[in-house]
Formats: structure tokens, C-alpha cells, sequence
């Protein structure tokens, strides 16, 4: 490092819960250096990508961008980070994406400015900053430690970190800095119009451990939440071991209008309540849910299961219902499945006839652990009737 205070920022940003993945295109490649190079770096670099070819932005970014180095661009690199870090961090930590895209000194004489666009997201805030450099003025080795500085105090300031920091920008350079702040109703929007993946209501704050890296959801709509939710919960993570377990509601169904802002809000103040936590994401179907939480085990009832294995909810295709469970079993996930009563018979994973090659996919909740004969639909009628 060739300043004593990067080491010293390094560290104070790896010390805290923030978990971050960094899109960095063009410049800034000393600040992935810095981060990495310091122990602790797996506390806060989920990952990081270095997208320098035409082809490799353009399949990041999903498009051909209008310009390559530009404020748009990092800011879609950002979100799109911010995305990946959610599906990537642990729940209860603190999530970050970062974009840069730079334009700096090359080898041949740029016709336009030298200039790099930096961008974070969070939750709740999306900043850009744009600086110009004067042209001739620095090496591309030179004009490469500014970027990284800048993007160094950038993350600095997302994990809440004092940065003793003297610009090596001039009077001849220009910067312009903007920010857009999101209330929680226009996250929660963001998140039903498919802008991100999901948003975690966690209990406290949660350390980085390995095991926590497995997640056990239980996944429903819990209008309303009942005890044999989390008696339910409770005895698959006993079953299962380690993990983290969680509850998970989608906002948009497969068949009904997706959930409104304060709805949502009313059902996760149910786990509020119980001090549970929640994660609320935008896919309805369990072969999209383990694309977000590979690895994980899903806590289903046997009427879910038996819904799983029926071709009628793959177009009535056998072959494609196959494909699809086996592209989940290969993220790694499984279902722990607990006995339910379906048209007044109760039912466990051992009535049901799993496919040979699904079978090690699917995990018993022995009834002798678990049975409650109790629905969320019983109580809305019941409530309803009062």
C-alpha cells in the first residue's frame, strides 16, 4: 500500500458487518488490491468482477449499454451488485454493491476526457459520484490511485467508517456527487417491480459464521402467522442441524395480484412480534426460490410436496416436472417435508411418490415430532365469522 492510513481503513471496514460485491470496470483495480491483500477480507468481499471486455459488460449488464463509462452504467453495475451481495451475504448483515467504470490514461491518446463514474447501493440509498481528470496531468498508474482512493472512501463511508482522507484531486479535475435515498415502502416497491431480488427483516444482527451460510426457510403466505409455523420451523432445524432458519413470504403469487406495500408490512410485523425472521422476495415458484437461496432446505407441508411431484404444474409434463426438480437439487437445496392434513386425511412424505432420482432430495419430518392440525385458512374463516 503506498499510504499508511489505506491499511488502517482496510481494516476498520473488514471489522464491520457490511458484505459487499464490487463491479469494477476500466480503473480502481489498486482498491481490490488493498482489500484483499488485509486479513479479514472475507468478512466484507463477497465477490468481485472485473467486467474489462465489450462482451463481458455487455453480458453483465444483460444489454448493450448506451456508453460504457457513464453514470447509468454505474449505476446499474451497483444495483446489479447489490443483487448478487443479497444473494450472497448472510442474514442480519449489512449489504453493499459497488460499480465502477472508468475511462482513464491508455496508451494511445484518448479524444475524450479522462473520467470514472463510482456508484453504491444500499437498501436504502443509491450514490454516484462522476470525476473528470485533467488530461496529461497524471500516469494511468496515477489516475488508477485516485480511482482507488475514491472507492476506497466510498465503502469507508457505506460502513460508517471515519476515513482520515486528503483528496489528490486539483482544482483542474471536477467532481459532481448525487443520491438518491429509498424509503422502506419504495424498497418494498422496488422489490414487487423485480428491481431487487428480496429484502431481509432480521431479528439482530448475525456474525459470518460458515454454518449460517445454509439457510432453512419455511416459505408461505402466514395471513395469518400461527404456532404450528413455528413449532414447525422449529423441529426441521432440530432435524436438519445447522443453518439458518428463516421464514420466507413472496409478494408476487402465481395467480392472485401480487401483495401491496402494507400488506406485506402487516405480515412482517407478525415476526416482528415473535422475533423471527423474514425474508420477502419476488419469486412464487420453489425452482426460483433455490436459484436465490441455493443450498438451503425448504420446510414444506406433504400437500406442498405432493404439488411438487404432479406434472400437471409443469404443463403435464413429466419430463419437464424432472428437469426442473433436478436443476434444484442441483443447487444444492432439499425439502424437509412435515405430515399435513389434506382433504381431511393426514398425509406424510412416505404417501407420496417421489421419483427414484428425487428421492435423497426429500427429508421426512417423522409425525411423532411434528403434527398440528391447524391452517391459516381455518383462522381467517374463523376471524371472519366473528
Amino acid at each position: 500500500m503506498t499510504e499508511p492510513w489505506s491499511r488502517a481503513l482496510v481494516e476498520a471496514i473488514h471489522s464491520t458487518p457490511t458484505q459487499a460485491v464490487l463491479y469494477l470496470s476500466g480503473g480502481a483495480s489498486q482498491a481490490l488490491g488493498w482489500l484483499v491483500s488485509v486479513p479479514g477480507a472475507t468478512n466484507t468481499v463477497l465477490e468481485a468482477v472485473v467486467p474489462y471486455s465489450r462482451m463481458s459488460m455487455i453480458q453483465l449488464l444483460g444489454k448493450i449499454p448506451t456508453h460504457h463509462c457513464s453514470q447509468v452504467t454505474a449505476e446499474q453495475m451497483a444495483l446489479l451488485a447489490y443483487n448478487r451481495a443479497l444473494k450472497l451475504s448472510t442474514p442480519g448483515s449489512q449489504v453493499l454493491g459497488v460499480g465502477f467504470t472508468g475511462s482513464l490514461a491508455s496508451t494511445r491518446p484518448k479524444l475524450g476526457d479522462h473520467r470514472f463514474y463510482l456508484s453504491t447501493r444500499t437498501s436504502d440509498r443509491l450514490w454516484v459520484s462522476g470525476v473528470t481528470l485533467s488530461k496529461g496531468l497524471r500516469t494511468r498508474e496515477e489516475e488508477d490511485t485516485i480511482s482507488s482512493h475514491l472507492l476506497l472512501k466510498a465503502i469507508a463511508d457505506e460502513c460508517k467508517v471515519q476515513a482520515t482522507f486528503v483528496s489528490q484531486l486539483t482544482e483542474s479535475d471536477a467532481s459532481n456527487d448525487c443520491e438518491k435515498e429509498f424509503t422502506e415502502d419504495q424498497e418494498l416497491e422496488q422489490l414487487i417491480d423485480g428491481q431487487i431480488c428480496f429484502k431481509v427483516y432480521a431479528v439482530s444482527s448475525v456474525t459470518h459464521a460458515p454454518n449460517d451460510e445454509r439457510k432453512i426457510i419455511l416459505s408461505g403466505s402466514f395471513n395469518p402467522l400461527h404456532e404450528g409455523h413455528l413449532k414447525l420451523l422449529e423441529v426441521a432445524t432440530s432435524i436438519y442441524g445447522s443453518g439458518y432458519p428463516c421464514f420466507e413470504i413472496s409478494a408476487v403469487n402465481a395467480d392472485k395480484p401480487p401483495l401491496s406495500v402494507s400488506q406485506i408490512k402487516a405480515r412482517v410485523k407478525q415476526f416482528e412480534e415473535v422475533g423471527k425472521t423474514v425474508i420477502i422476495s419476488n419469486q412464487p415458484f420453489f425452482y426460483k426460490k433455490a436459484e436465490l437461496f441455493p443450498g438451503s432446505a425448504f420446510v414444506i407441508g406433504a400437500d406442498t410436496a405432493a404439488r411438487l411431484i404432479n406434472p400437471k404444474y409443469y404443463d403435464g409434463k413429466y419430463g419437464k416436472m424432472i428437469e426442473i426438480l433436478i436443476e434444484c437439487k442441483n443447487t444444492g437445496c432439499t425439502f424437509l417435508v412435515g405430515g399435513r392434513n389434506v382433504d381431511g386425511v393426514f398425509k406424510v412424505l412416505e404417501d407420496l411418490e417421489i421419483p427414484e432420482v428425487l428421492k435423497d432430495m426429500f427429508v421426512p419430518i417423522p409425525a411423532e415430532k411434528f403434527r398440528m392440525d391447524i391452517s391459516s385458512t381455518e383462522i381467517r374463516k374463523t376471524r371472519d365469522s366473528l
